[in-house]
Formats: structure tokens, sequence, C-alpha cells
């Protein structure tokens, strides 16, 4: 990536030229985009001139969204119905995902082989390696284990077997353990392997590093690579000191896999050679550098099959104006992302500990819910809470329950009573999205 060779004006100057390219191409391919960019000349045009987009609103319109003709939605989810075909290429040769949910609304997400190999690249050049890698560049003496949602057409998932697919250095080192079964065979299933490295959320490496710490958990895993939820410097020290290994906390989305990379000093730097990402308020207007705005707005450059332009991510984040120790010409970012609670259920006299995004995962994908917060109200008791009952059929209601009772019934928590409500969400987290999943300890 010749770009971190250069200084900031050096990659202020590639990144007007990618996103002059970018708005020609979604005006020229796009029919959603060419009206939304009508009148606008990508060559004069400013970011702050062009209009913010949802998720919501671009779903909406997804086949005139993308600048594929041939590509539908309809055969996009056809596609991920099947969970054999997970990591695979879908319609029209792309790679597909979907969203978790995190924001109440499930996004698709497809990517050609030009996004493809810039996601890679920043993955494989801009992550700060350890001194191991300087003797193995290929992972060759490493075992990595991908803790969590291995069921759908998820990005970490998706991105795990397209890797082993295409690399068979990788077929027998990348190890999948779904989060959704029971604690203890989970636990045994990581003893048996015995990663040197593992890959999971925040709230797993928490809890994984508290079975470590009873002696349930008997890895000795070198790195602890962590993304896609918040990491507080507690939770991240915890970690740390249970393993006594280094955490790598990295920042990406569904709408564009690396975002931002950790470097040597533990710090984040916007791969902004490939991504734009404003800090705004609430009116979409920009914050001043080191305040923290009410949301983001993404431009993904490497992305021309599905353009996002201003796209509202719903996370916060503050851009520093000063620059790190590690010497990086990338823009210095903090991030408050998805922050939900992990669950402590007591039920027949023992504790058991539940992951937000299982929870989560178990509603949407099994459940059929979409719009939703899960908020704890007693040590058994769990409240579902929608924003319109009516939308919410006896049927699903019911499909919902059964599915959220298994699951916890599979993980050791029997006993467990629902009540639905309707209205709005009882608390958001601190990145201002709306919190999914509450513990009791929370509303105290």
């Amino acid at each position: 990536m010749a770009a971190s060779l250069g200084g900031p004006h050096a990659l202020a100057a590639l990144q007007s030229r990618r996103l002059q390219a970018l708005l020609r191409h979604a005006k020229a391919k796009s029919p959603l985009f060419r009206r939304l960019l009508d009148g606008i000349d990508p060559a004069e045009a400013r970011l702050q001139d062009l209009p913010v987009t949802r998720k919501r609103e671009l779903m909406a319109r997804f086949d005139e969204w993308v600048t594929d003709p041939a590509l539908h939605l309809d055969a996009v989810r056809r596609f991920m119905r099947d969970s054999d075909r997970i990591g695979t290429p879908g319609p029209g040769g792309y790679m597909v995902w979907q969203s978790s949910g995190s924001s109440g609304e499930a996004g698709v997400f497809v990517q050609d082989d030009a996004a493809m190999a810039v996601y890679d690249a920043l993955e494989s050049q801009r992550r700060p390696w350890s001194s191991r890698r300087f003797t193995d560049p290929w992972f060759v003496g490493e075992r990595i284990a991908y803790v969590g949602a291995t069921n759908g057409h998820f990005a970490g998932i998706a991105s795990i077997r397209r890797l082993r697919r295409l690399n068979p250095v990788f077929a027998g080192r990348l190890h999948e353990v779904s989060f959704l079964q029971p604690m203890a065979q989970l636990v045994s299933q990581l003893n048996a392997l015995e990663p040197t490295i593992v890959s999971t959320y925040p709230s797993s490496a928490v809890l994984l590093a508290q079975e470590h710490l009873a002696g349930r958990l008997r890895i000795r895993p070198s790195e602890i690579w962590t993304g896609g939820e918040s990491m507080s410097p507690t939770m991240r020290r915890h970690v740390e000191q249970a393993f006594g290994c280094e955490v790598v906390d990295s920042y990406g989305a569904s709408e564009f896999l690396a975002l931002a990379s950790p470097c040597r000093c533990g710090c984040l730097h916007l791969n902004s050679d490939w991504a734009i990402l404003e800090s705004v308020d609430r009116d979409a207007q920009p914050v001043p550098q080191g305040q923290l705005g009410a949301t983001a707005l993404l431009t993904n450059l490497a992305n021309r099959l599905q353009p996002l332009i201003r796209y509202d991510l719903g996370d916060r984040i503050r851009v520093h104006a000063e620059g790190c120790d590690c010497g990086s010409p990338f823009p210095l970012i903090d991030v408050l992302g998805r922050h939900d609670d992990t669950l402590r259920l007591v039920t027949q006299g023992r504790e058991v500990s539940v992951l937000p995004l299982a929870l989560c995962t178990v509603l949407e994908e099994e459940g059929g819910l979409v719009h939703f917060q899960v908020v704890q109200r007693g040590p058994a008791e769990l409240e579902i809470v929608v924003e319109d009952r009516a939308k919410v059929s006896r049927e699903l209601a019911g499909r919902a329950a059964r599915s959220l009772k298994r699951y916890l019934e599979s993980v050791g928590a029997r006993g467990v009573r629902f009540a639905w409500t309707e209205g709005p969400p009882v608390r958001h987290g601190p990145g201002g999205k709306v919190q999914r999943v509450v513990a009791l300890r929370a509303l105290a």
C-alpha cells in the first residue's frame, strides 16, 4: 500500500481522486445515485454537498442502488438462505454477506473482486504484526480460532471460509467455533484446538478470560484479536491480564471490513486512502476535531458495485487533530460503536452468562425479528420491547419466543420468563445507538 509512504497532503489528494472516480461511476451506473447526484459535478463536488444516505432507504431500492443491472436482491436473499454456501461467490460471482442488524435493520452487502482485494491488502499490510510474523509470515505455525456467529452469511464467518477456500495454507489453520453453543462445550472445543490466536468480539473475549481465570479454559494464545463491538480500556486490561498476551483491537463494519487498523501504540488509524469517515452532529454537520460526533458518515472508495456515499454508519467517532507517536500519516480516531450488555441469568440456582450478540443472532436469524430490544427485568425475566406490537404477529411472536427459549435452554438457562411490550427503547448505549440487550444491573 504505497499510500502509507505519503504524508497527509498526499493522502488527501489520493482520497479526492478516488472520490471523484466513485462519484462518476455511481452517477453513470447506479439508477438510484443518478437521481441522488443529479446536478452535481463529480469533479467539483464537495463532500458536504452530497446527500446523506441511510441503510433502510438504500435497501428498499437495492436493485436500483447496485451498479450491476443483473444483480437483484431476491436472488441474493435466496443465495443467503443456503448456509452451505457461506464464503462462496454469490449471484454474479460477488461476495455476499449481511449485517447483524445492530441498528435495528439488517443490510445486505455485495463486494466485487476489486473491493475484496482492497480489504485483503488492508488486513495484511496495515495490521501491526507481532515479532512472530517475521519468522512465520504465512501463519504456518499458528492455529487460529474464530469465535462468533457461524450459522449465517455474516462478514466474519464469510471471510474465514473464503480465506480457507482460496488459500490451502489456511485450510487447516483457521477454525470456527460457534458462540451459540453452551459455554462448557465452547470451552471444551477451544481446549481441544489449543489455538495460538483467538479472534472474537470483546464481550466474548471477556467471558473467555473469566473461564480461563476459573481454570476451565486452558488455552495459551499468543494474541487475542477483537472487533465488532466497543472495547473499553478496562475490558482490554482484563483480557490481557487473564491470558498474559496482547489484545489487538481493530475497527470494521459489514459496510467496510477494515475501516481502521491498530498501530504498535494500540491506537486506531482510519484507512483514509480507501475510506472517508465524517464525524458529524445530528444535523449531519461536521464536528470539530477532537470532539465526539453524533454519528459517522462512511464513503467507501473501494466498492463501486454497491456505492456507499455519506452513508450513516451509526457509530460515534472522534477524529484527533494531533498525530500518533507511531508516526502513521493516517488519522487517529476513537470509536464508540455497538455496546450491548452480557446477561447473567440465574435459574435453578445457577448463573448462566449469555452473550448479547448470540442473543440477537437467535432472535434475528431463527426468530425473524428485526426491530427489538431485550431488557432483563429479573434474574430469570426478560422483556422483549418492540416499536409496534401490531407489526409482530402472534405467529412471529411465538416463533421468536420458541427460538429464544430453545437457545437459552441449550446453554443451561431453563425456566426464563418472557414478556412482550410496545414502546420506545428503554435505554441507548454510549454510542447513541439503541442498546439492543440491557442487563438488569444497567437499569439500577
